[in-house]
């Protein structure tokens, strides 16, 4: 079963992406979302949404817009740059995306306008291949629907989803309001996986860990994937922890990095020589991997510098330390210290300090 990074604003983008590459990577890594409008006009900061690493070759980019049309140019640019291909965010249900007509509300408008939508994107896609190369590949990621979602109305829209030519689609199972305390609902992607056995089912939400892996796979048999969102967010480790240190082991890059896949962290038609990534701080033996969490950490405050613009830096800082402080023993204040950090020396500073105080933290295995 295929293993999926979620995209995540403001997290999965490159120097979080390299994190996870040095603990094995997984099969598929989605960038975060990226608005089609401020792509197409150019913008400073768009360069840094165009970042592939660590492995471009596994990436999908994610587009979202209330514009169709902006969908399609976006995604014709797109093709363009590799990566597997066009993911479009039908699932975002954040009110400040829902309400401008971008993300789950692309469920909820009128299915001609939808439709049309997806239509225009498949075709930018097919018109953009060369060579006789295939399209990029057209998946979707969604949710439920709204509160008055039913199941009938979930298939009817994967039907037109797949009529119109979309080759995978990712289910969140939850609907538009429900949060994250209620169970995402894996009878609902088990159910959409077999009544479209054509295309890839992918299963989304509630997979935390080597368990929570295994009982999500035989609640969906037919499933053919689990994306992980936050889990991974707060454990970069977690696809090396579900599939173990078998030497079959889903993703790419090993846990010991060669030189050739530190080559690969770098972006050099985007930034230029931006320099490898840093020094590793994992070691592998054949049962057990460790790794030092203070290294890791300060190691991602450096790729953060080296692949975000300046102005990110602070938000980039708060939304990976809100979830990766809580894997220690003084997680909240370990992660109210590093959200009120001033700017990344002090955020450096702090790291320093959280493990001079908790030396026991600093060092772990699994």
């Amino acid at each position: 079963m295929k293993l999926f990074l979620a995209p995540m604003d403001a997290i999965t983008h490159q120097a979080f992406r390299n994190l996870v590459g040095r603990f094995g990577g997984c099969d598929e890594y989605f960038n975060e979302m990226i608005n089609a409008s401020s792509l197409l006009a150019g913008g400073a900061w768009e360069k840094f949404y165009l970042l592939d690493g660590p492995e471009p070759e596994k990436l999908v980019w994610q587009l979202t817009d209330k514009n169709g049309e902006k969908m399609a140019q976006a995604a014709s640019f797109l093709a363009e740059r590799g990566g597997i291909g066009i993911d479009l965010n039908m699932g975002c249900s954040a009110p400040q995306i829902a309400k401008t007509g971008a993300g789950i509300a692309w469920m909820l408008k009128p299915i001609e306008e939808t439709q049309a939508m997806v239509r225009a994107v498949k075709s930018a896609l097919e018109n953009a291949a060369k060579d006789g190369r295939p399209a990029k590949r057209l998946s979707v990621k969604l949710r439920l629907g709204d509160e008055k979602y039913t199941e009938e109305k979930l298939h009817s829209f994967c039907a037109m989803l797949t009529e119109e030519g979309v080759q995978m689609i990712t289910l969140h199972a939850r609907t538009q309001k429900q949060k994250h305390s209620r169970h995402s609902d894996w009878q609902a992607v088990e159910r959409l996986a077999v009544r479209f056995p054509q295309i890839p089912v992918i299963l989304n939400g509630d997979v935390k860990d080597r368990d929570s892996y295994e009982l999500a796979k035989k609640t969906a048999p037919h499933a053919q994937g689990i994306m992980i969102a936050t889990a991974a967010a707060q454990k970069p480790w977690i696809f090396r922890e579900i599939v173990g240190s078998s030497p079959t082991m889903t993703g790419g890059a090993s846990p010991t990095m060669t030189d050739e896949a530190d080559t690969n962290c770098t972006n050099s038609h985007e930034l230029g020589n931006a320099g490898a990534c840093p020094a590793e701080f994992i070691s592998a033996s054949q049962s057990q991997l460790s790794f030092d969490a203070q290294e890791l950490a300060l190691r991602f405050i450096d790729d953060v510098e080296r692949f975000q613009p300046p102005e990110f830096w602070k938000t980039r800082l708060q939304r990976f330390f809100a979830f990766y402080c809580l894997n220690f023993s003084f997680g909240h204040y370990f992660q109210t210290s590093m959200i009120n950090a001033s700017d990344n020396e002090d955020a450096r500073k702090r790291v320093l300090e959280y493990f001079e105080k908790c030396p026991n933290d600093r060092f772990r295995k699994f």
